[in-house]
């Protein structure tokens, strides 16, 4: 049981510890060997830039091997020369934001007459030795410790884990440093045995312990070792990728998230009664941009807790559009909403621009009442599906006016402007209340709405939930339900959470995660809907895809993920779908996002 408390803790505390962390703590190793020696390391802003030297024809070649030595890459020609040059632009800083640099020379040859001539080069640039932002330190073949008073105070070493210093020699030691494949067999894969991880916990503690900064070298160049020596608190992170170093610990704060509000998942209570039932009622719950590892995010972080994976009959949706391989909304919900395929940006029409009949329109000519409720702009793609006909999903102001030809009941969601303050001068709000319906911009009308057909837009309260948005998509499908349980008719209510799509979009794992336990809140409540109310069908799946999200470190026991994005965009993984009631099970299976529609209609209408 200790062993696994200290591995977990060693997990757990890599956010606290990542946030401590920059490019000062980047160490370009070998960074001569390298596309763009010393400017890509330099513009990253790294904390140490490595070069290794050898002494040949009284000069300082840079290489890694004598065989790559060549006359014009030297250590003036590509360190020292362009690095006073910085200086002197920067008005003696080293850098831009005044952090400081460590100009770590790599001695290859023999250790005395090789530093001899670094000592006689670096005073030809007294801008460099007298700079407190600059430190230059002695790697590799060092003079014996016991020598080091003979050189000038701005020559600083690398030192050894296996020497021992007198106070004098150790106020000469800039980082403690040592090969890391000597202390443990871990090759970056996994997690270290946990015998290796206390002896170089011990270690990294021995070095803090002298007020010194430690760095391992060879140790592997990918993310799981990043996180590990971050973790441990390993000072100096060797890389021959600076950049992809630099941007991993740049997007660390929007890559981890510690969950603090956690709730209950519900737990089905008719699950084998739905059986030889058949529906009357459908609820369509859409998380756009929900796939599988969002929900997998979603469950670590409510700590193993989810209602999504509480409803016992599964499949995978194929998202694939006519024209592209990966979806967007508007394809994605269009086949949903009218099973056909069609182009992406399309709005409800096909591939050539024709209008197609939507679940809306079908159900109405069958008495039922529909809602359609977004936690987003309801001219958006997704909601926009549902009750427009257009030819790009950013045509907004066409697409709200399209609604005045569909017999929806209810309309919530965000975008009122495009109702009532648009290009063309019309006020689509008096035309629906002419209609018939309630329209309110204020979500606080809510609850004060007696009418059983009404539209509340409101852009104040479908912003993000990191933004405050709190319950509006849990209220407003509460107040769906309630208003056609009053009618003897059935109905169809179809609910997006759409902003899981724009964490995504932003590769931000805490936007992610909140929106998506947002929504599983909103699963949970129809889901206790379905058990009150057996003759309804709860069907969860969404659109696509997005931000090609995987799982790097996460913890089930306290609640906190760890990820990392493959893209911005939009991804053609296929997308799971979720049934809950009567007719569930004919939603299991793998099939394409148009047998959603088709499903639909068959289980309602089936004889």
């Amino acid at each position: 049981m200790k062993k696994l408390i200290t591995l977990f803790c060693f997990h757990f505390f890599l956010f606290a510890q990542a946030q401590e962390y920059s490019s000062t703590n980047i160490h370009s190793h070998n960074d001569y060997a390298g596309k763009l020696p010393f400017y890509e390391a330099y513009s990253n802003e790294t904390g140490v830039i490595e070069a290794d030297v050898f002494i040949v024809n009284n000069d300082l070649p840079v290489a890694h091997t004598s065989k790559e030595i060549t006359t014009y890459n030297t250590l003036r020609s590509m360190y020292l020369d362009p690095l006073s040059n910085k200086l002197k632009t920067l008005g003696g800083k080293a850098y831009q934001s005044s952090k400081p640099l460590i100009l770590m020379i790599d001695i290859k040859t023999e250790a005395e007459p090789t530093l001899k001539l670094i000592v006689q080069q670096l005073k030809l640039y007294p801008d460099l030795i007298s700079n407190k932002n600059l430190k230059v330190v002695i790697s590799g073949n060092r003079p014996s410790p016991s020598n080091w008073k003979e050189y000038p105070e701005f020559i600083y070493f690398d030192g050894r884990l296996n020497e021992n210093y007198s106070p004098e020699q150790l106020s000469r030691v800039e980082m403690i440093s040592e090969d890391l494949k000597e202390i443990t067999v871990w090759n970056g894969k996994g997690v270290m045995t946990q015998p290796d991880s206390e002896k170089v916990q011990a270690i990294i503690k021995k070095v803090h312990d002298q007020n010194k900064k430690i760095r391992f070298w060879g140790t592997q160049d990918n993310v799981n070792t990043w996180m590990t020596l971050m973790t441990l608190k390993v000072d100096y992170i060797a890389t021959d990728n600076v950049p992809a170093l630099t941007q991993f610990i740049n997007n660390i704060k929007t890559t981890f998230y510690q969950n603090t509000e956690f709730h209950q998942a519900y737990l089905p209570k008719n699950g084998s009664s739905f059986s030889k039932k058949k529906p009357k009622n459908i609820i369509l719950l859409i998380g756009d941009g929900m796939g599988l590892t969002q929900i997998y995010a979603g469950y670590t972080a409510n700590k193993g807790q989810l209602s999504l994976f509480n409803i016992p009959t599964q499949g995978l949706s194929i998202t694939k559009s006519s024209d592209s391989y990966i979806t967007d909304s508007a394809a994605g919900a269009t086949a949903m909403a009218t099973g056909h395929k069609t182009n992406n940006r399309f709005i409800s029409v096909d591939e050539n621009g024709k209008p197609l009949e939507l679940i809306t329109q079908q159900l109405a000519k069958k008495n039922y009442k529909t809602a359609i409720i977004s936690a987003g702009n309801i001219t958006d793609a997704t909601p926009a599906a549902f009750y427009a006909h257009q030819q790009d999903r950013s045509y907004s102001e066409p697409i709200a006016q399209d609604f005045l030809a569909n017999p929806s009941d209810i309309l919530i969601g965000g975008g009122p402007k495009e109702f009532y303050s648009r290009k063309d001068g019309k006020d689509l709000s008096k035309i629906l209340i002419e209609k018939g319906y309630t329209f309110s911009d204020k979500f606080s009308s809510l609850d004060t709405i007696k009418n059983d057909k009404f539209i509340v837009l409101d852009d104040a309260s479908v912003v993000s939930m990191k933004a405050g948005r709190g319950d509006f998509l849990a209220k407003s499908l509460a107040k769906a339900t309630s208003t056609f349980s009053k009618s003897k008719n059935p109905f169809f209510i179809m609910a997006e959470g759409a902003q899981i799509d724009y964490g995504g979009h932003q590769n931000n794992v805490e936007y992610v995660v909140r929106e998506m336990l947002d929504f599983d809140k909103v699963v949970g409540q129809a889901m206790e809907f379905v058990d009150k109310n057996p003759e309804t069908l709860l069907i969860v799946t969404a659109d696509h895809e997005t931000g090609g999200l995987s799982l790097i470190d996460g913890s089930i026991e306290k609640g906190y993920v760890h990820g990392s994005f493959s893209t911005n965009d939009h991804t053609a993984v296929s997308v799971p779908v979720f049934a809950y009631g009567p007719g569930a099970q004919n939603f299991m299976g793998v099939y394409q996002n148009i047998a959603i529609y088709t499903k639909m209609l068959e289980v309602l209408f089936a004889k």
